[in-house]
């Protein structure tokens, strides 16, 4: 299937002059019935591998927790997971993962990103957040006051993991751990970009 591309003056076919991407929270509005949730997703990963075949530049994918209707996408690193087998070129962006250790800890999310990195062929970009929901953050034990530097603990600390090895441990303000080799490794280095 050949692309029809607009070329401004002064510019080759040989230049990408715009960068398109999908992004996805998964909403859901109620009545749900059986099947629901599945026919969302699976109709999601049926886009991407379109958009993916059409030369679609990124998908990035949402976390978020108890947000029904709104927001169906609590495993973001599994849907990509899956997005990663059905694609080849189009980058898997986490939009965002939840950073505070509260949410995930900072080794499950060095071993998830490299992971996804790993399976994708270096495919991934790291787009990472704090939460601005209470109903969230109040579900996993979060104090919005705290939020920022939870996150930026989590994130430091989750980038050490990816480059370090071994990581030399931490004891930090909001989680603990002793030396370990976090593995595996991501594909791009020192990690995928944030």
């Amino acid at each position: 299937m050949g692309k029809l591309v607009y070329l401004p003056a002064g510019r080759t076919n040989t230049e990408k002059i715009m960068k398109l991407g999908l992004f996805y929270e998964h909403q859901l509005p109620r009545p749900w019935k059986d099947g629901s949730e599945q026919e969302l997703f699976c109709n999601a990963l049926e886009q991407i591998g379109l958009a993916d075949r059409l030369g679609f530049d990124h998908v990035w994918q949402v976390e978020h927790h108890f947000l029904e209707e709104y927001s169906h996408s609590s495993a973001p690193e599994v849907f990509l997971g899956a997005v990663s087998q059905r694609t080849k070129n189009i980058r898997l962006g986490h939009g965002v993962c939840l950073s505070p250790p509260n949410y995930n800890h900072p080794a499950r999310v060095a071993e998830r990103l490299a992971t996804l990195d790993v399976i994708s062929g270096g495919r991934v970009d790291w787009g990472t957040g704090e939460s601005a929901s209470l109903i969230e953050m109040h579900g996993f034990g979060i104090e919005p006051e705290a939020k920022s530097d939870m996150w930026r603990e989590g994130v430091e600390q989750a980038a050490n993991m990816m480059t370090m090895q071994p990581y030399p441990g931490y004891d930090g303000q909001f989680f603990r751990m002793p030396a370990r080799n976090v593995v595996p490794k991501p594909v791009q280095k020192p990690h995928p970009p944030i």
